[in-house]
C-alpha cells in the first residue's frame, strides 16, 4: 500500500511527491499520457512574481517566487538556472500598474542597461518595464527529477473507490491518501462545483542569430539564449480546448502568432523552429489556486439541509471525502506556485496543518450552494 497516489505527472503532483519523499513515505504517480505531458511540458517554466496591482493572488504569488527561488537552487542547481528578468508593460495601462508596483514592492527591483534597452523594438521601449533576478528551470527535466523516488505508472485512472479506510485505483493499487493534480484535463472524481478555465499553451523552441541574455516578458515570454537556441511561450489560446474544440489546433497558426508577438518585444533575425510543445493549463474563475480536501456537495446538501450555512459558511461543518485532495489552477504560474504550495499541503495531509481558507476548494462549494439554495 502506497502513503500517496498522485493522478496527474505535471510540476503540482511532481512537486508533491518530492515533499512526501522527503518524508520518507511511498508515493505512486499516474498519467495516462506521460511525464509533463500537459500544461506543465508546454510552460517555459519562468520562475517570477506577478507583476500587477495589490491583492491576494499578487501576494500569494510574491511568496511563493521568493520561496521557489531558494527551493530549486537548493534542491535542483544542475536543472535551474538563476536569470536576470526583464519585464515590460503590454500598453499604457499596465505601464502605470508597474510605476505603482515598483513604489511598493519588497522585492530587490534593478535597472536595466540602456545599452541592451537600445537592443529591443521600437514598441518595447515605449512602456514601463522592471528588472529584477529571477529563474528559469526544464520543465521536462523537473518533473523527472522530483519524482525519481516515486512510482510512475503512464496509465489512465479510471476507477478510483474508497474501501475498508483505503482508496483502490485501477481495481489494483491502493493508497491512504489520493491527489487530483490533473490540471484542466478532466478527473476520474467530478464535483459540481469546482469552477476551472481551460487555458491553451504553446511554447516553440527556435534557433537565431539573435542573441538574448535575459528572460523577457512582454506580449509572451521568451527565454535567455543558450546554444543558439531560445524558448518563446504563451498562455496561447483561451478558447481552444483539446476535450470540447471540434477542430484541431493550428499550430503553424500558433507558431506564427508567437513570433509576432514576441518580435514586439525583441528584434529576431535568422529564425527557424526547432521544438512545439503544447497543453491545456488550468486557471480558476476566482483566479487562486485550488488546495485541500475535496467536499461532497450532494452529502452536505442532504446532510446539513437547512443548517447549511452559505454565506458566512464554516467550512469544517462540511462533509469531506476521506483523505482526497487536490491542487490545481496554477494558471501560467505553476513553477513559482507548486513548491510553495505542495510544501502546505503535505504538511496539511502529514500533520493537519490547517490550509488558508482563500486557497482550499470548499470556498467554491459555498459559492456552488449559495446559488443553488438560493
Amino acid at each position: 500500500m502506497y502513503d500517496l497516489a498522485i493522478i496527474g505527472a505535471g510540476i503540482s503532483g511532481a512537486s508533491v511527491a518530492h515533499e512526501f519523499a522527503l518524508k520518507n513515505k511511498k508515493v505512486i504517480i499516474f498519467d495516462e499520457n506521460g511525464l509533463a505531458s500537459g500544461g506543465s511540458g508546454a510552460a517555459g517554466a519562468f520562475i517570477s512574481p506577478k507583476f500587477s496591482k495589490m491583492g491576494e493572488l499578487r501576494d500569494l504569488l510574491n511568496d511563493a517566487f521568493v520561496y521557489s527561488m531558494d527551493f530549486y537552487e537548493k534542491n535542483f542547481p544542475h536543472i535551474f538556472t538563476k536569470s536576470q528578468l526583464l519585464h515590460i508593460s503590454k500598453d499604457e495601462k499596465s505601464s502605470q500598474i508597474l510605476k505603482s508596483y515598483k513604489k511598493d514592492s519588497p522585492l530587490n527591483l534593478k535597472n536595466i542597461s540602456n545599452e541592451f534597452l537600445s537592443t529591443l523594438s521600437l514598441h518595447a521601449n515605449r512602456y514601463e518595464n522592471i528588472f529584477i533576478y529571477a529563474g528559469i528551470v526544464d520543465a521536462q527535466l523537473m518533473c523527472s527529477a522530483m519524482i525519481k523516488n516515486a512510482e510512475f505508472k503512464k496509465q489512465k485512472v479510471q476507477s478510483l473507490v474508497y474501501d475498508d479506510g483505503m482508496w483502490i485505483i485501477n481495481e489494483t493499487y491502493s493508497a491512504k491518501n489520493v491527489l487530483l493534480a490533473t490540471g484542466a484535463y478532466k478527473a476520474v472524481i467530478k464535483e459540481p462545483y469546482i469552477s476551472l478555465r481551460g487555458i491553451w499553451g504553446h511554447r516553440i523552441d527556435i534557433k537565431t542569430t539573435s542573441i538574448n541574455p535575459y528572460s523577457i516578458h512582454q506580449n509572451v515570454s521568451i527565454s535567455p539564449s543558450y546554444n543558439g537556441e531560445l524558448a518563446i511561450g504563451a498562455t496561447h489560446n483561451l478558447h481552444f480546448n483539446p476535450q470540447t474544440s471540434k477542430e484541431p489546433y493550428d499550430i503553424n497558426k500558433g507558431r506564427e502568432e508567437l513570433l509576432q508577438k514576441a518580435k514586439k518585444t525583441l528584434n529576431l533575425e535568422n529564425i527557424e523552429i526547432l521544438r512545439d510543445f503544447t497543453g491545456l493549463r488550468s486557471g480558476s474563475s476566482d483566479y487562486m489556486p485550488l488546495l485541500g480536501k475535496l467536499v461532497l456537495a450532494n452529502e452536505t446538501i442532504h446532510e446539513l439541509g437547512n443548517k447549511l450555512r452559505v454565506k458566512k459558511p464554516n467550512f469544517d461543518d462540511f462533509f469531506y471525502y476521506p483523505n482526497l485532495y487536490m491542487i490545481n489552477g496554477s494558471a501560467g504560474y505553476g513553477f513559482v506556485l507548486a513548491p510553495y504550495l505542495a510544501k502546505i499541503l503535505t504538511e496539511n495531509i502529514l500533520s493537519a496543518k490547517k490550509i488558508d481558507e482563500k486557497l482550499v476548494p470548499a470556498r467554491f462549494f459555498a459559492r456552488w450552494a449559495r446559488r443553488k439554495l438560493a
